[in-house]
């Protein structure tokens, strides 16, 4: 293992990290475009949930009052149920036209929203339609690892307060990639190379989360939005490239 190979596996850890922190998700949106010069693609996945987690884990505390367990249950439930579903749909659909699709939505979600600031927030919702929402997300996470776009536009339409909001969908994912992760380590095993890469990754993760969680501390509601309006849309562009490319 060479000091160019740890350097990179660092960096590509700190900057996940640090996104992570500020938005509250994107670490593999980051990560993976660094990790991927250097480390096995079959571990791409498994390491961002594994770094994704920790990093959620440690900047929980900073939103922790704002969660509320009770209303986040139907979400999280509907969530972990279609997990399952995803992984089933995975034979089945056309991951090339899944992809694009997705991007192309997100993209034009993002643009939608940032020209359209003065919308009034989203008032109807009920139980089974955030149960609904965590279900769609789930099987986007079983089926491409992409949990989070759709509670995070679901908390974006609904316009909370940045604290309110990212609990949502940081409880959200924290669940979702901890199965995620869960499901690698028991179905791949726990290599030695492996390991070696989660303990190289962890401190940068960390030390990144650290970063990120004290910008966020410092944006305002406006701000906080148009950040996550942003994310959004990278990641539609990032998806839409990897398959016109």
């Amino acid at each position: 293992m060479t000091a160019s190979y740890v350097a990179i596996v660092l960096l590509g850890a700190f900057a996940g990290g640090f996104v992570n922190g500020l938005a509250g998700f994107g670490t593999g949106l980051v990560a993976l475009g660094i990790w991927l010069h250097v480390i096995d693609p079959l571990y791409g996945a498994p390491l961002v949930a594994i770094c994704s987690v920790a990093g959620q884990l440690q900047t929980l505390p900073a939103i922790w009052h704002a969660v509320n367990i009770r209303r986040l249950l139907p979400m999280l439930v509907g969530g972990v149920l279609g997990i399952p579903v995803g992984i089933l749909l995975l034979g089945h659909m056309a991951p090339d036209l899944f992809r694009l699709s997705l991007g192309l939505f997100l993209i034009a979600f993002a643009i939608f929203m940032m020209f359209n600031r003065s919308l009034p927030a989203m008032r109807w919702g009920s139980k089974k339609t955030e149960g609904m929402v965590g279900f769609c997300g789930g099987i986007l996470g079983g089926l491409a690892g992409l949990s989070g776009p759709l509670p995070t536009i679901w908390v974006t339409l609904k316009r909370w307060e940045k604290d309110e909001r990212r609990s949502v969908f940081q409880m959200f994912n924290l669940t979702i990639l901890a199965c995620v992760a869960i499901s690698h380590l028991a179905i791949d095993g726990i290599t030695v190379a492996f390991s070696q890469l989660v303990l190289i990754a962890l401190p940068g993760t960390f030390v990144g989360a650290f970063a990120g969680i004290r910008l966020y501390r410092r944006l305002n509601d406006h701000r906080y939005n148009l950040l996550v309006l942003i994310m959004l849309a990278i990641s539609g562009i990032t998806l839409v490239v990897s398959e016109i490319g």
